[in-house]
């Protein structure tokens, strides 16, 4: 017996594609059908019993800034357009304005349309009215029910529409409701206009009475001051051009203090032992002191001379020598001091001139200083008169330009389009509101196909077998004849095209031997195929086939994969397990005295309880006399040996056992065989069934080999495997199974039998 292997990893949900969508369109095409026809007959019944209604047009002109035919030097005194912050403003403001109720009243009152019954019922003119009338105010509010704005992108232009059942209506009360906008935007601004006028004309002799004031008050000033000749700017720079050179005169004597003082600091230096370090800048100014220093000079030498001759201080020519140095010692000490008195005299001059000069300068910073304050006080006169004189001129010209403004009456707000007669009713419209009723429809009805088809919990397609179970899909078995598929157009189509290949009664579960050509057959042996494939190193030499529940076609299919196993030359046993509803023995036309319960029981009786076929390799083992306990047998040690002894006997092992939901019978078997096929019945199956039972066969550790898809009507196109289809239309297998006999008592005979 083969391990058991591990649960393979589900794989992901299949996601929501056209393909997904498409299988409840197309199967349930009906009923879409049906709602869409319902939903628009209703549609356009619900059309042609509404009211007709027309919309009438008309095209105005909203100019944020309007021409100024004046020209720009004339400015509007109020501006017709408003002030707003940016053009979106403006435009929702203006809007809101022609649908405000001021303006609906003005119309309604105008019209007398409070009055008119017609007009209140919205009803057609050929009508016949109420006697019900309506306060202007009520009127006003049906009026601006039917009214609507809607700007012209990128333009200044607004389209204007009121709807009436009443096209002439219609016409009137849209084209003498722009008129009354039109007009009351003229309005508004002319009676700011007046507004200002009266305004201005009042501050024009204020203002003139104000500027005559503050010019004889600045001309008082300026007599009071003496500052009729020269301007005050005038005299403010010749007072700057003073102190500017009184502070050049100051920096130049003190310069000349300093330079004087470094003089007598240098004089005041010389040593009266030793006069003859007279400073080089006195002796450059004074050529008395050049030759009083060159005399003692030489004086100095003669007497040095005399000292190297050996002539002592006594000598007569040294105490000469010694007079001449005293002589001119004397006399260039008596000139250093008149120097000094000369540069203490050029001192004292020059810090006198210095208290001159910052004297003067105090007194020209304080001229300036009472000059500024009679400046600022000048200034605020001036300024006075000037902002009088200018605020006088200004009103002067805006109330002129205000009377201009007033007398041309222009208006930034123009009727462009007026409203034309409507001809035709903009609602209801027949053809959107029905498209739109078939569209409703068409997603009722999409809805219902897809609701139905999600709420469908029935195994419907391989992908999504292998994703709830886990299990890999080892084939697809067609539907084999059309007993379920209904009475409908298209299945009535589809068994009129079978009925041409329909071939002589007999039993599904023996199509691959009678009709080893046809559809059917090559999905068995497909399935027998993948089954070797799934183990090549360790073959299954016993095979269990099961279901999760009754008349899902497992017999059928175990029949056909035991004759295709049989027809690949393997020596195959068949064995019939299901102990319940036994009916291999009919298929096969064998007696059933003897079989799998006498053998347990009986093991010598084994060889007599196996039946040959009439197909080459396959034999049958029936069940015997059927037990009151077949899960104890089934779970006995002589069941094991048997088992055993079939495996010795036969290349490979099928047995057929009862489903899994109802009895423990399958698990018990699956526990003792190499390997597992559970049978799906294509749309049969339920989806939580199914799970339970492979759970079940995993509890008890059974190896489960994979799935058969079963009972797969391929020209439903459901699953995707178009190229079987092709090919058995192409006339390769197109033979049909036939149905089993009326009286099977299996689980396979209350349901069109297939395999997988």
């Amino acid at each position: 017996m083969n391990d058991p292997a591990p649960a393979p990893q589900a794989s992901e949900a299949p996601g929501l594609t056209l393909a997904s969508l498409w299988t409840p369109v197309r199967k349930h095409w009906m009923v879409i059908i049906a709602a869409m026809v319902l939903c628009g007959l209703g549609a356009m019944f619900l059309t042609l019993g509404r009211t007709k209604i027309y919309e009438a047009q008309a095209t105005m002109l909203f100019d944020p800034q309007p021409p100024r035919p004046l020209g720009r030097e004339v400015q509007a005194v109020v501006d017709i357009s408003g002030e707003y912050q940016n053009k979106r403003e403006y435009y929702r403001t203006q809007f809101w304005v022609i649908q405000s109720q001021k303006i609906a009243s003005l119309v309604v009152e105008q019209l007398r349309l409070h009055q008119d019954a017609r007009f209140v019922e919205n009803l057609p003119p050929a009508s016949k009215p109420s006697a019900r009338t309506v306060s202007v105010e009520d009127a006003a509010r049906i009026l601006r029910s039917r009214l609507s704005v809607e700007q012209v992108k990128d333009s200044q232009l607004a389209k204007v529409s009121y709807q009436d059942a009443d096209p002439q209506r219609a016409q009137r009360v849209l084209g003498t409701l722009v008129d009354v906008y039109a007009q009351h935007n003229l309005d508004q601004a002319l009676d700011a206009m007046g507004v200002a006028a009266d305004w201005l004309g009042s501050q024009v002799a204020t203002l003139k009475t104000d500027l005559e004031s503050s010019e004889l008050a600045l001309h008082d000033y300026k007599k009071d001051k003496n500052i009729l000749s020269v301007s005050m700017d005038d005299q403010s720079n010749m007072l700057r051009g003073e102190i500017q050179q009184l502070n050049q005169a100051l920096t130049a004597s003190r310069t000349q203090r300093e330079q004087i003082a470094a003089r007598r600091t240098e004089l005041l230096k010389i040593n009266p032992e030793v006069p003859a370090n007279v400073p080089a800048t006195e002796l450059l100014n004074s050529s008395l002191l050049v030759k009083l220093r060159s005399d003692y000079v030489t004086a100095v030498q003669e007497l040095s001379v005399l000292a190297a001759q050996g002539k002592g201080s006594s000598h007569p020519d040294s105490l000469a020598a010694q007079a001449r140095i005293d002589a001119t010692r004397s006399a260039l000490l008596m000139e250093v001091k008149n120097v000094q008195g000369a540069v203490d005299h050029d001192f004292n001059v020059a810090s006198n001139a210095i208290n001159g000069l910052t004297a003067l300068l105090e007194q020209a910073k304080q001229r300036a200083l009472d000059l500024n304050l009679l400046e600022i006080e000048f200034n605020r006169l001036r300024r006075s008169k000037d902002g009088n004189e200018k605020l006088y001129g200004l009103v002067t010209e805006r109330e002129k330009e205000n009377d201009l403004t007033r007398l041309l009456r222009f208006n930034n707000i123009r009727v462009v389009d007026r409203p034309l007669l409507p001809r035709v009713p903009v609602t209801p419209n027949m053809p959107l509101n029905v498209a739109s009723g078939l569209a409703l429809g068409l997603a009722l009805g999409l809805i219902g196909a897809i609701g139905r088809e999600q709420l469908d919990r029935t195994l419907k397609t391989p992908d999504e077998a292998e994703h709830e179970l886990a299990l890999t899909n080892l084939g697809l078995v067609p539907l084999m004849h059309d007993e379920d598929e209904g009475s409908g157009y298209t299945n009535r189509r589809k068994r009129r095209n079978r009925d041409k290949n329909k071939i002589k009664p007999g039993y599904p579960e023996l199509v691959v031997h009678e009709h080893p050509t046809s559809g059917v057959a090559e999905a068995a042996r497909a399935v027998r195929t993948n089954i070797l494939f799934m183990s090549p190193d360790r073959p299954y030499r016993t095979l269990l086939v099961t279901s999760a529940s009754p008349s899902e076609g497992k017999t059928t299919v175990a029949c056909n994969i035991a004759i295709a196993m049989a027809q690949a030359g393997k020596k195959v046993v068949l064995v019939d397990c299901d102990m319940r509803r036994p009916r291999l023995h009919n298929v096969f036309g064998a007696p059933r005295d003897v079989g799998v319960t006498t053998a347990l029981l009986a093991p010598e009786t084994l060889r007599e309880a196996i039946h040959t076929t009439q197909i080459h390799n396959l034999s049958l083992l029936p069940t015997g006399p059927l037990p009151p306990n077949p899960a104890e047998l089934l779970h006995s040690e002589a069941f094991g040996k048997l088992l055993e002894g079939l495996r010795e006997r036969f290349d490979c092992v099928v047995i057929d056992s009862p489903p899994i939901a109802p009895v423990t019978d399958a698990a018990i078997l699956a526990t003792r065989v190499d390997g597992t096929v559970v049978v799906v019945r294509a749309a049969v199956t339920r989806k939580d069934v199914a799970r339970r039972a492979v759970r079940s066969l995993r509890d008890v550790s059974g190896h489960i080999v994979g799935t058969v898809f079963n009972a797969v009507d391929f020209e439903r196109r459901d699953y995707g495997y178009y190229h079987y289809y092709s090919y058995k239309k192409a006339g390769y297998g197109s033979e049909v199974p036939p149905a089993p006999p009326p009286d099977g008592d299996g689980d396979d005979s209350a349901r069109p039998s297939a395999l997988s």
